[in-house]
């Protein structure tokens, strides 16, 4: 199921569902004669890549659910543990460990070591599974953690979690009532916080990786399709299949519970 869902999800991005509109498009023009139905999904192609790449729209997207929780700041009250969601990497020797881990995982991770700094004593979760490689996400962000200064015993490892349903279930099995700071990209917050809300847990958002930005001045800048902004629309629209996904998921579950209930024996 895991892997079913990172598929489907994988080719309803917008470049690659836009490539194969194109694709389609070039089909009908090669080897069909419905000729203008063919340049019509090749003009939708290209007009919805040039869409989805322009800031105007891609950060008008983005930046409302980013910007809903604000930056984490020093508190009075304690924090027991600070926990960090894994966010990809790869396994390579001739390259240093900040640069094995992907540049979200590596802005979480710094967000993360910034806050337990300033609470000592509390603890550093990272998660992650092995994703194909040799190591796994939370043992990779380990490394990189150690060689910044981190204390090993202040590092706690959830190593086989594949997503933020499994993250948030183990954190909840020895968090408890202490109190967690979650550290996650902004985009990813909202999502992220009702994962661990419906695992028993309410932990205090600490967002990060910001990516969008509403004042760009440089007309070149702004108004030039760029990979840069069409990653933006990339999060935004990964969050809201995400959430659609949970939707789906829970009245799944709901319904499975229900059918339980009903013909349980008495």
């Amino acid at each position: 199921m895991f892997e079913l869902k990172k598929v489907v999800s994988s080719l309803a991005m917008p470049l690659p569902a836009l490539l194969i509109i194109g694709f389609i498009g070039l089909l009908f023009i090669m080897f069909t004669q419905r000729q203008k139905t063919g340049v019509l999904f090749v003009f939708l192609s290209l007009t919805g890549i040039f869409l989805v790449s322009f800031q105007p729209i891609s950060s008008r997207l983005l930046l409302p659910i980013e910007r809903e929780y604000t930056v984490f700041l020093p508190v009075d009250d304690t924090v027991d543990y600070v926990m960090v969601l894994g966010a990809g990497h790869v396994v390579d020797d001739q390259i240093p460990p900040t640069s094995e881990l992907s540049r979200t995982a590596l802005m979480r991770l710094t967000e993360g070591i910034r806050i337990i700094r300033m609470y000592p004593g509390s603890k550093l979760i990272l998660s992650g599974y092995k994703g194909g490689t040799e190591f796994s996400h939370a043992k990779m962000m380990a490394r990189v953690a150690l060689a910044l200064g981190v204390a090993k015993p202040d590092i706690i490892l959830l190593e086989t979690a594949k997503d933020t349903w499994e993250e948030a279930r183990q954190a909840a099995a020895f968090v408890n009532q202490s109190k967690l700071v979650l550290v996650t990209s902004a985009s990813h917050m909202q999502r992220a916080l009702m994962e661990f809300q419906s695992a028993g847990l309410n932990p205090t958002p600490a967002p990060t990786n910001y990516l969008a930005q509403a004042d760009i001045e440089q007309a070149w800048n702004k108004y030039t399709p760029k990979s840069t902004y069409l990653e933006q629309t990339e999060h935004y629209w990964r969050e809201q299949l995400g959430l659609l996904w949970m939707y789906v998921r829970d009245s799944l579950l709901t319904t499975e519970d229900t059918e339980l209930s009903v013909s349980r024996p008495e």
